[in-house]
């Protein structure tokens, strides 16, 4: 799944977790992804307005993007800092090129605090909000 030409001895352990859940897209990924969100992580998506706060509400949007994404996704470049990460990616949804970043942001404990999405171009980003609706049931505002 990652094609990045990052060291993986370099890749901090939230980062390499993330990487297993994603590229797992499985039930038997979701005791990782349960293990890697702090409770009051916060979710932030480009197609929402307001951040989505909360282990329930972020693990709803993760599983939902990847079964939206993850069929296609490809990371394709990572920057690190000491409690942080810029994932660089690329996939397709619903005929669309999708181009974004996903920003993380861990504690301490190594824990995600924060996830934040950002998707170009419009028409992808279009084709990932309805998508995603679709996934979650609703239409995403």
């Amino acid at each position: 799944m990652t094609e990045s030409t990052t060291d993986p001895s370099t890749i901090p352990p939230p980062v390499q977790t993330w990487h297993r859940v994603a590229a797992a897209r499985d039930e038997a990924s979701l005791a990782d992804l349960d293990a890697l969100l702090a409770d009051d992580c916060v979710f932030r998506s480009p197609a929402v307005h307001t951040p989505q706060e909360g282990k329930a509400v972020t693990t709803a949007y993760l599983l939902a993007a990847m079964a939206v994404l993850g069929p296609t996704l490809r990371y394709l470049d990572e920057w690190y800092a000491d409690d942080s990460a810029v994932l660089e990616f690329e996939c397709e949804v619903g005929g669309r090129s999708v181009h974004g970043v996903d920003m993380l942001r861990w504690g301490a404990d190594g824990r995600l605090t924060s996830f934040t999405v950002m998707i170009r171009p419009v028409q992808g980003l279009e084709a990932v909000i309805a998508a995603m609706g679709a996934q979650l049931g609703r239409k995403p505002t």
